[in-house]
């Protein structure tokens, strides 16, 4: 027998990863700021691109939030 979908601490979850998320976008974009001379151009591009990517995850992590409010309420 399938478990019931429990949605009920998705907020929550989704909460920490978008958290999780910022942190590791401000740790890369300090570690960039700090050490950009000592990286090649293609290090740096990479990095550029994930943070791109972080932020694009952030935000579609934040609707994914909203959706979830609004379903449960």
């Amino acid at each position: 027998m399938a478990k019931p979908d429990d949605r009920s601490d998705n907020v929550a979850k989704l909460q920490e990863a978008v958290q999780n998320t910022k942190d590791n976008l401000e740790e890369s974009e300090h570690y960039l700021d700090e050490h950009s001379e000592e990286l090649n151009p293609q290090e740096a591009e990479v990095l550029t691109a994930k943070n791109e990517g972080r932020r694009n995850a952030i935000q579609s992590m934040n609707s994914e939030i909203e959706d979830e409010k609004n379903a449960n309420t």
